[in-house]
């Protein structure tokens, strides 16, 4: 087959990673990638894979973005693509207008993916028009059939795959590690408690701070890691961070990282990561990655983390919004550790490409018996 996804970029994300890691796996397969985006750091990676990288601004959330309705209907006419699988909500609008022009029997099947809880506008409903709609877990299948007017079997439930070959694997190079103490010497026997996820209200920092004071009070040996950078417009969330750290007295127990390259790594060197998302998340990446290393999880029972964290790891649950019980949590986990984590076929990137190329498949089985 040959396919075409769009999105808007390939800067760091779950989508951008996703939606490399599944080219890849096409290419592997013996099928046509094709991305289309603004472009970013992710596309050299996506060329190196094997991939075509098409480079149109189709990012911008502003009126200006359907200049790239002519473009587009060019790309679509010229590549003739079977399938078309928009990731984003502006990308699919430039997409379906494009295709108004385009005689019925040209067009590719057009394949959605909510990635998320999207408001519920007029703007989002786009993504529901696709001929078939991917939903990244349970509970976004349960948001979309709650809020727009789509049939069941029209949407299909496909977790986001982690290739467990690339993160299980259970040494960490000397090498490394004197590079990592002579950076943060403070690190040196303690146990690592990760907190991974971009600065940002949402992602609960202020939880996991306010979970590590209690934990360091049972275990004075623990030490923080809060991993992730701070993006445009959240640099004062992130001086409210390090001024609750001190409020709290933990400057000598909690460290941020800042955004690193080197995440399967510190999976391994974790003791715990923790998933603290203060409102239900469409899926976990970093839940899934975190186990697929062997690494314990302790997350709210909230969420598509959560439906990960209960077919794999069901002890790390922990009652939504109870840091106190978070860090007994925590605690228990450092005391009986355990890195037999089974991580069940659904939630690997074999089974999430096999899954969509079948929904592929099916759609263009559909459309020739017409």
């Amino acid at each position: 087959m040959r396919i075409l996804q769009a999105l808007p970029a390939l800067y760091s994300g779950g989508v951008e990673r996703g939606t490399v890691e599944f080219a890849a796996d096409l290419v592997k397969r013996g099928h046509e990638s094709f991305v289309v985006s603004k472009g970013g750091p992710m596309a050299e990676q996506l060329r190196g894979q094997g991939s075509k990288h098409i480079f149109m601004p189709i990012h911008r959330k502003t009126p200006a973005s359907f200049m790239q309705i002519l473009p587009m209907r060019k790309l679509l006419l010229e590549l003739k693509p079977d399938i078309v699988h928009v990731r984003s909500r502006m990308p699919a609008w430039i997409i379906f207008l494009a295709l108004k022009s385009i005689p019925a029997n040209q067009r590719p099947a057009i394949v959605s993916t909510f990635h998320g809880m999207y408001s519920v506008t007029p703007y989002s409903a786009i993504m529901t028009r696709a001929d078939h709609i991917i939903a990244v877990s349970g509970c976004v299948r349960n948001y979309v059939l709650d809020n727009y007017p789509v049939p069941e079997e029209k949407l299909t439930v496909i977790q986001r795959g982690v290739d467990v070959d690339a993160f299980r694997q259970r040494e960490l190079s000397s090498q490394w590690l004197g590079r990592w103490f002579r950076q943060y010497p403070q690190l040196a026997n303690q146990k690592i408690i990760m907190m991974p996820g971009r600065i940002s209200r949402w992602k609960g920092q202020l939880d996991f701070l306010a979970m590590m004071a209690q934990l360091v009070r049972e275990r004075p040996d623990c030490h923080g890691v809060i991993v992730g950078g701070a993006e445009p417009g959240k640099e004062k969330f992130l001086e409210e961070l390090e001024k609750e750290r001190t409020r709290l007295n933990l400057a000598d127990n909690v460290t941020f990282l800042g955004q690193r390259n080197d995440m399967t790594t510190l999976y391994l060197l974790a003791d715990v990561v923790c998933h603290m998302s203060t409102k239900p998340e469409p899926f976990g990446r970093t839940v899934t990655e975190a186990l697929a290393s062997g690494t314990p999880v302790a997350a709210f029972d909230r969420g598509g983390a959560a439906e990960t964290l209960r077919a794999c790891f069901p002890e790390g649950l922990v009652q939504p919004d109870n840091t106190e019980a978070f860090a007994q949590t925590v605690l228990a986990l450092i005391e009986n550790p355990r890195h037999d984590i089974e991580i069940p076929w659904r939630f690997r990137l074999e089974a999430q490409t096999q899954s969509t190329l079948e929904v592929y498949e099916n759609l263009l089985a559909s459309r020739q018996a017409q």
